[in-house]
């Protein structure tokens, strides 16, 4: 049983609003699960990105995110959870190489690509999602809906992992994050 969706407070059997959430993981990562198999993928725990988190938990936090609203919408929740895992695949400091923030926006998407499709076939809408993730800061707009919604996830969670370790008044310290 679990609170019910409207905030009523009554209860009601799990899974009448949907799948549980453990059914939910269990079928995110039968999607990811060979990729996270693989040591290029496994490589990106050892990158930051926001803040103290590592680009494999952003990639993973983006991820579940993007299989959830893409199944909510009844959309390829497959390919958006494995375009996002992928989307950030490069193992650069982009502090360090001298490019500037928007070069760095401009130019991951097509080296998180090429590395993807050494790890895997990518399909049109994964290709998409790797390459377009970066809408806004690029002129290259998403064809998928997909691909939108994990340029919209990668934004939210980005903005939650940098915030995180900011010290709020009254805060109780860090939050916990993703799935």
């Amino acid at each position: 049983m679990r609170a019910s969706a409207d905030g009523g407070g009554g209860d009601v059997p799990e899974g009448v609003y949907g799948a549980s959430r453990a059914a939910h993981r269990r079928a995110f990562y039968e999607c990811v699960s060979d990729l996270l198999e693989e040591p290029e993928v496994r490589r990106m725990g050892a990158h930051r990105q926001h803040g103290e988190t590592s680009r494999l938990k952003h990639s993973l936090n983006v991820a579940y995110y993007s299989y959830r609203v893409a199944k909510a919408l009844r959309l390829d929740c497959r390919s958006a959870a494995r375009g996002a895992l992928l989307h950030d695949l490069f193992f650069y400091d982009w502090k360090e190489c001298g490019l500037t923030p928007l070069g760095h926006a401009r130019l991951h998407p097509h080296i998180a690509h090429t590395n993807a499709s050494c790890v895997t076939d990518l399909n049109e809408v994964e290709s998409d999602i790797i390459l377009k993730h970066m809408w806004l800061c690029s002129r290259d707009r998403p064809i998928y809906g997909e691909s939108l919604i994990v340029t919209l996830v990668d934004k939210m969670c980005a903005c939650a992992e940098a915030l995180a370790d900011v010290p709020v008044k009254g805060g109780r310290g860090r939050r916990r994050q993703g799935p």
